[in-house]
């Protein structure tokens, strides 16, 4: 049946749509389908009924118990007035209880915002207000927080939102089943061409945007992405990140784990020794991890007292891994490493299972789809040679065409004929691999001298003294910035001296300008809501300094 090219969203104003020349492209490719989100679990659900599809600790739910929690969880959300194309916040924590509210939101037709579970009052008020989100679905199971104060914050900052547990939905649907309530087993009433759900932009700094993506060219990220992974019905999955981060979703992610029919373990956090004892309990196969996420295990003594030789691949993504870390991944966790780069608006970059261990550890892969345009540009706009730096732009059958209800940000974002400016500056290879060289708003300009951090962060980590590190540039009246790292040592117990650390990098020759003016010891560098460093808090007024060491 050929499929409707306007992708547009009449429930969703604010949305810009792709051109239907565009559109027709993509289908014609077969890169878009007809299937909404929830249609991909429940087909899957046909054939592995029987087979766990998650397990939380002692919980386990099989596929066919989890479409039936979803359904009945659909009855709570349409007693609580819960209609298609409403928004609905998800703030729900690595647990069984997060699938029942995200296929349950999907399968009314409804739109779930994700949220990630750290996040508090001030930042769900915004995504609320942002969104015009009409339910809250929050959990009692956050570490860290008093459900009970959360819900008398939210209630007097937004008080006519409807505020539910995502531990009561499947509860009060038993409920509303047991006194009559009917509700469709059906699936999504909307069609695959609709908004399916807002992923909130990953970047360090500001309050995130919203990033709209529909079913079907969501689905072809997730389902492309487990053909890449070599995903299939024996795939054990883990995420040591926020399962509502676009990385822990889609690439592959679960969505691409429940495509392909095999098993999710949820994890409550990234601990090494919960990862390792859960990998070694549940025969992992595949762990999603940010790099310190990684380098905290790569350090952790712990990995020595688990049976880890399920393990067969560990991905890292959602930031550069540099490649002293890399390096360490197979000879130390006994797994291949596979390199992700991409963003919550698109492009997705992989290193291949199959590639030779210098592009795996020296680059962020290459682009997952034929389709996917890349451009290498310089400031004025102009292409540059491969093994060049650039600014990153992109376009493809998955990369979004504007923010949620933002026309500031699309007009700073997009060019004319629908490009995203991911803000990165990479460098491209003739085979078309890119490797991250940085941030386009955290290069330091050190006296007219352009440094990357990520190049100084790389020397630093190679020294066996140092556990983690981000360099920033912070204001000087003469040089206009001067670097200033902050470093996390290994061992607490060994000082750890600036004067010593900048010793050893000019054994590495380094230039001289690429030394930190400033080195700072720290026991903890400051992290996003999915894990990242967050170098805005570590800019001057928000400064974690301990002193010069």
């Amino acid at each position: 049946m050929k499929q409707p090219l306007v992708v547009d969203d009449p429930m969703l104003q604010g949305v810009i749509p792709y051109p239907s020349d565009f559109a027709e492209r993509y289908i014609a490719a077969g890169f878009w389908g007809g299937r909404t989100l929830d249609r991909v679990l429940r087909e899957t659900a046909l054939r592995r009924g029987d087979h766990p599809a998650v397990i939380d600790g002692e919980r386990v739910a099989s596929y066919a118990e989890l479409i039936s929690r979803v359904d009945v969880s659909q009855a709570t959300l349409s007693a609580r007035g819960i209609n298609a194309g409403d928004r609905v916040i998800i703030h729900v924590p690595n647990v069984l209880e997060f699938f029942d509210a995200v296929y349950a939101v999907i399968s009314v037709g409804a739109i779930p915002v994700f949220a990630v579970h750290s996040h508090r009052a001030s930042e769900l008020e915004h995504l609320v207000r942002s969104s015009q989100a009409q339910m809250l679905i929050t959990s009692k199971q956050i570490p860290g927080m008093d459900p009970q104060e959360l819900s008398a914050e939210i209630t007097s900052r937004l008080p006519s939102l409807s505020l539910l547990h995502a531990e009561a939905l499947y509860e009060q649907g038993l409920d509303l089943l047991a006194d009559g309530w009917e509700v469709s087993r059906a699936g999504c009433p909307r069609p695959a061409h609709a908004v399916a759900f807002l992923q909130l932009s990953g970047g360090t700094t500001g309050r995130p945007k919203l990033i709209p993506k529909t079913h079907r060219d969501y689905a072809y990220s997730f389902e492309r992405s487990a053909q890449i992974c070599h995903l299939d019905d024996d795939t054990v999955y883990l995420s040591g990140i926020p399962l509502a981060h676009n990385f822990a979703a889609s690439s592959p992610g679960y969505m691409g784990v429940f495509a392909t029919g095999g098993t999710v373990i949820c994890a409550v956090d990234g601990s090494a020794e919960r990862i390792f004892s859960l990998v070694a309990e549940h025969r992992v196969t595949v762990v999603a991890a940010v790099p310190p996420l990684a380098l905290a295990w790569l350090n952790s003594s712990q990995k020595h007292r688990y049976d880890l030789s399920s393990w067969q691949l560990l991905q890292v993504g959602g930031a550069k891994l540099a490649r002293g870390v890399a390096e360490r991944v197979t000879p130390e966790l006994g797994c291949a490493l596979q390199q992700v780069f991409g963003m919550a608006e698109g492009l997705v970059c992989y290193t291949r299972l199959d590639d030779d261990l210098e592009t795996v550890v020296s680059t962020q892969g290459k682009p997952m789809s034929v389709a996917d345009e890349v451009l290498v540009l310089d400031s004025e706009g102009n292409p540059v040679p491969d093994g060049t730096p650039g600014n990153l732009w992109v376009r493809g059958p998955y990369t979004f065409r504007g923010y949620y209800n933002n026309p500031q940000a699309n007009a700073q974002s997009f060019t004319p004929d629908g490009f995203y400016g991911s803000g990165d500056i990479v460098v491209k290879d003739a085979r078309g691999y890119l490797s991250v060289v940085g941030r386009t708003k955290d290069v330091i300009n050190r006296g007219g001298e352009k440094i990357s951090p990520e190049q100084i962060e790389a020397v630093l980590l190679r020294n066996p003294a140092v556990h983690d590190v981000s360099v920033i540039g912070v204001p000087d009246e003469a040089l206009g910035e001067r670097t200033h790292a902050y470093v996390v040592p290994r061992d607490h117990t060994t000082p750890t001296r600036a004067k010593t650390l900048r010793a050893w990098m000019r054994t590495e020759h380094l230039a001289e300008h690429h030394i930190p003016d400033v080195i700072t010891v720290v026991d903890e560098l400051p992290k996003t809501h999915i894990g990242k460093i967050s170098r805005n808090t570590l800019r001057p007024g928000a400064n974690p300094s301990q002193g010069e060491a």
